[in-house]
């Protein structure tokens, strides 16, 4: 108990600093070391990385894209230049350190090399890292692949600074000297020192056999790096005034409770950062829906947990899911009990068995990982990732799906094992999407007379696949996106419960392209849940009715005229938190449906309609937000019968507007209105005329503590 108070102590200490303490965000930088590579041939370590929650980093990396070569290491490569020819390039080794530099301005990274510099180009973006970001040396990021992560070699010096250093200013840095300006962060292993002498980082921890030896850190075992934290960790702290816990934990909830755009009936991280925010897990389980989310902190990645009896009410369990825990699903062992089958990060694929009905304790087997082991010459021999896996049990087999590109299937007469690979999961491509699309976040069951593949690709987010189920294989005949813009819907995960409804959550980014907004102590939001059925093979998706509950305050309308090009202001309704249902007539128009969270100038607003001419449900945020947000329009494919009415139904939180039309389209989309006022709703049509048969509005209690 100690512990977890003074971890929660440490991390509200640095959530509550955060906005206000100099120089955090960190915005413009400089990361410089003097490095030794043991060898030439080592790919993907790195002598220096800061790197915030979520897995976004900016490092000093070596030979990761091209042998020898140092280069702005980046999630995903975001920020480093690819045409490596410029990049400064070792030739042989030596016993003398080399300094390595490489300075962030906004977008322009300069690379250096014993004080020359040697490229410059613009990044594709900027980061700005918060105070709860950690740095690395030896380890090129925490989340890295299991191989070519780590730096061996040795590091004389490495520090962090606050501003872009010029060229002259890195000229004069001289190793176990001090400079001017002086850095943020320093680390000259002088002494058998291997903490930070700025006193920015408190926390240092030597991992794997990292040492230090002759004023230098020290990195010749496998899986050697330094660790270094804005907080101690907990091993070296001590129990917490509880009243300073609770005072802390008082003013945490407070500034959750008055962030405008928090939302407040889907659910949302706690606290902390989601980045990832998969939901994992789902499953009902003896009358309650258990829901897993990953989570970051300085275990790495964790998985939260949450129970609930009507979906939107959660209640918080403790963690016991850490360290490496990442995407994966939970099903009914041949014995009845729940199983996890999950990734664990530098390890590969794994199961674990609940140990009580509250789902709290689990025991990984001891056989994990359950990848299977080939050899050269294995025709699966080195075909198949292990990543983002999905396990069932069917008859007296096991299976499971290893995510990635031309995803596999592996089975096992036991949870033990011996895994062996079947093959390919997909029997062949579906129409309009390349065979080699990535799966991962895997989802597989039957719905109807059909079996549904749920998953993402990193590239396009959501979608499913439709299809047949037989001897070991999936052959899907149809594939469709949940999201079309961006990849914003991501990472969907769905349970079946005991009224046989399959019910989904997917991931809502806070920005395109795995944006955050960690600045405001949380980061992390899931969809409202989806029961999704089949239809005459079409696929319909609605909330539940449970969400009925949260309705109060409701107000009605009916039948009114709208002219071409024409908007009628529902003045009796307004807010940020609402439901409405709208039925149309769409008559001639071309476009109808609301405007909603609109400013009374209109200068703000949020458009949400049916497009007759393309055939889509839309959501236009280009004027959402004077000053935050994605300026895009969403764009789901939909299609009115002759003579179908249109039934919009429009679910406002805060910031996230979520649409259902008829019962088969869902799209959604994050706004971030920087007015208070922006809080009206009209319906409008254009280009003919349309008439509201009848609209219904309420406004929407939440349903998150906090």
């Amino acid at each position: 108990m100690a512990c977890v108070r003074a971890l929660m102590v440490a991390w509200m200490i640095a959530t509550a600093t955060m906005a206000f303490a100099e120089p955090w965000p960190l915005h413009d930088k400089t990361l410089v070391a003097w490095a030794i590579p043991d060898n030439l041939d080592q790919r993907g370590g790195s002598v220096l990385t800061i790197e915030k929650p979520g897995g976004v980093f900016d490092a000093i990396v070596f030979g990761e894209l091209a042998p020898a070569t140092w280069m702005p290491g980046s999630d995903h490569f975001h920020r480093t230049l690819r045409d490596q020819r410029q990049l400064p390039k070792e030739t042989g080794t030596s016993s003398e350190p080399v300094q390595i530099a490489i300075v962030y301005q906004g977008r322009r990274i300069t690379v250096y090399r014993n004080g020359e510099r040697a490229a410059s180009y613009e990044a594709a973006s900027a980061e700005k890292f918060p105070d709860d970001s950690c740095l690395l040396m030896g380890l090129r990021h925490l989340d890295a692949a299991p191989e070519h992560r780590f730096f061996v070699g040795a590091i004389e010096d490495a520090r962090l600074y606050a501003s872009a250093l010029t060229d002259e200013q890195i000229r004069s840095l001289q190793p176990n000297e001090p400079s001017d300006p002086e850095p943020l962060a320093w680390w000259d292993f002088e002494e058998g020192r291997a903490t930070d002498r700025q006193g920015t980082f408190v926390g240092t921890t030597l991992v794997s056999g990292a040492r230090l030896a002759d004023g230098r850190l020290i990195l010749d075992q496998p899986g050697a790096y330094l660790l270094a934290t804005r907080t101690v960790p907990d091993r070296q702290m001590s129990a917490s005034d509880p009243k300073t816990v609770d005072r802390l934990a008082r003013a945490l909830r407070e500034k959750l409770a008055s962030d405008p755009h928090r939302p407040g009936y889907h659910f949302v991280i706690p606290e902390g950062t989601g980045m990832p925010f998969d939901p994992n897990g789902a499953i009902f389980w003896k009358g309650r829906y258990h829901l897993f989310y990953i989570f970051q902190d300085e275990r790495g990645h964790n998985w939260g947990h949450v129970s609930s009896t009507d979906l939107f009410h959660w209640r918080h369990h403790p963690t016991r899911l850490v360290s490496g825990m990442f995407s994966g699903n939970c099903f009914l062992n041949r014995e009845g009990r729940p199983t996890i089958c999950y990734h664990q990060v530098g390890q590969g694929n794994a199961m674990a068995v609940a140990l009580d009905d509250d789902l709290v304790d689990w025991k990984k087997l001891d056989s994990n990982p359950i990848t299977p082991k080939t050899e050269p010459g294995d025709p699966f021999h080195g075909r198949y990732r292990s990543w983002d896996p999905y396990g069932w049990v069917e008859g007296d087999t096991y299976y499971a799906i290893f995510g990635g590109e031309r995803p596999g299937l592996a089975k096992s007469p036991s949870l033990e094992g011996p895994w062996k690979y079947v093959g390919d999961f997909l029997a062949h491509a579906a129409p309009g999407v390349s065979l080699n699309e990535d799966v991962s976040c895997a989802d597989f069951f039957r719905i109807g007379d059909r079996y549904m593949l749920l998953c993402i690709s990193h590239r396009l987010g959501a979608r499913y696949y439709l299809g047949e189920w037989k001897n070991e294989q999936f052959y899907p005949t149809f594939h469709e996106r949940m999201s079309w813009v961006d990849n914003s819907f991501f990472a969907p995960e769905s349970l079946l419960d005991d009224r046989g409804r399959r019910i989904m959550w997917a991931w809502i980014f806070d920005g395109p392209d795995f944006q955050m907004r960690t600045d405001y102590g949380w980061s992390g939001t899931m969809s409202l849940p989806r029961v999704l059925t089949l239809v005459d093979g079409v696929l319909h998706m609605e909330p539940p009715e449970e969400i009925e509950r949260l309705r109060f305050h409701p107000r009605h309308q009916a039948d009114i005229s709208l002219a071409a090009d024409s908007e009628w202001s529902w003045e009796e309704v307004s807010g940020n938190s609402l439901e409405l249902r709208v039925v149309f007539d769409t008559e001639s128009s071309q476009r109808c449906g609301l405007k909603v969270c609109c400013s009374p100038d209109g200068a703000e607003q949020t458009l949400v309609y049916y497009d007759a001419l393309e055939k889509k449900l839309k959501v236009d945020t280009t004027k959402s937000s004077l000053r935050d947000g994605a300026k895009t329009v969403e764009a789901g494919p939909f299609a009115l019968a002759e003579g179908e009415p249109l039934e919009l139904r429009v679910f406002v939180d805060k910031s996230v507007v979520e649409v259902f039309a008829n019962g088969r389209q869902a799209v959604m989309r994050r706004i971030y209105p920087s007015r208070g006022d922006s809080v009206g709703v009209k319906c409008f049509a254009a280009g003919g005329t349309a008439r509201v048969v009848r609209a219904d509005a309420w406004e929407m209690m939440a349903s998150n503590p906090y």
